[in-house]
């Protein structure tokens, strides 16, 4: 295979690594089978638009994703929901503290609906979060109660916010420790 380099130079950036490279038939035949293993993937049957169950709201912080998984794995909804995560979860979405933040949540969960066909957001907080301590101040985490507080305000928050902008939709709300366990606060909605 020859490729034509008097446009493109070995250094160009759009394809400089492409060019560098050695294109052989045992190149192609890798590069083949690779494509046809991702295609034949499961999780990837799902079309990108159909009926989905549910967006997933949860939290960016780095110990949560193996457990917010491990939940929804457990509910049989591992490839039947989309997914948002910012900081916080519904507190990055209601605190007035993270106030622009807000519209970026509900354009996605729009995009959800038209896309996706979702009937209800599951919205999953955490114990220890950083962003209920920028949002609420020291003293809304301060303890066990004061956190659980904190959360179940910002979770009822985001319910009657969803309720507003999205009245079809249902909601589940939860705060996760950091063993995993889920503490239900008004899970069906």
């Amino acid at each position: 295979m020859t490729i034509d380099t008097t446009e493109h130079s070995s250094a160009c950036a759009c394809c400089g690594d492409m060019l560098r490279q050695r294109f052989d038939r045992r190149r192609f035949l890798h590069l083949s089978a690779g494509a046809m293993a991702f295609a034949a993937a499961p999780q990837l049957a799902f079309a990108a638009s159909g009926n989905y169950e549910a967006m997933l709201l949860s939290c960016i912080d780095p110990r949560f994703p193996a457990p917010v998984m491990n939940y929804m794995k457990h509910r049989h909804l591992v490839g039947k929901y989309s997914q948002f995560n910012i900081a916080g979860a519904s507190i990055g979405v209601v605190a007035p503290a993270f106030k622009t933040w807000a519209p970026a949540f509900w354009d996605n969960l729009g995009a959800s609906i038209q896309l996706h066909n979702i009937k209800k957001v599951i919205v999953i907080n955490h114990r220890d979060c950083g962003a209920a301590k920028i949002a609420y101040g020291a003293d809304a985490v301060k303890d066990k109660a004061a956190e659980t507080e904190t959360h179940k305000n910002a979770l009822m928050e985001f319910k009657k916010q969803l309720a507003e902008t999205q009245p079809a939709l249902k909601s589940e709300l939860g705060l996760m420790a950091l063993d995993g366990k889920l503490e239900s606060f008004n899970l069906v909605g």
